[in-house]
């Protein structure tokens, strides 16, 4: 199954959501908050898009599982 546009876009965003959350907890360090201030709304758009790329990457993989138990039927 080919990744289009958004599929690396929400996997990106997926991607820089656990680097910050992992920064969070190692740390103590908001790397979103630092660069674009904390709870700014830039920072709120970039939480939300982050939220909502976890729900696409949850479906995408359900999606792909789905994809490989046909291929395994066959």
């Amino acid at each position: 199954m080919k990744m289009k546009l958004i599929d690396w876009i929400g996997f990106g965003l997926v991607v820089l959501g656990s680097l910050n959350w992992g920064l969070i907890g190692a740390f103590n360090f908001n790397l979103v908050g630092y660069l674009f201030g904390p709870m700014s709304i830039t920072s709120r758009i970039i939480y939300t898009l982050t939220a909502l790329s976890m729900i696409y990457a949850i479906t995408y993989a359900m999606v792909l599982g789905r994809a490989q138990k046909k291929k395994i039927r066959k």
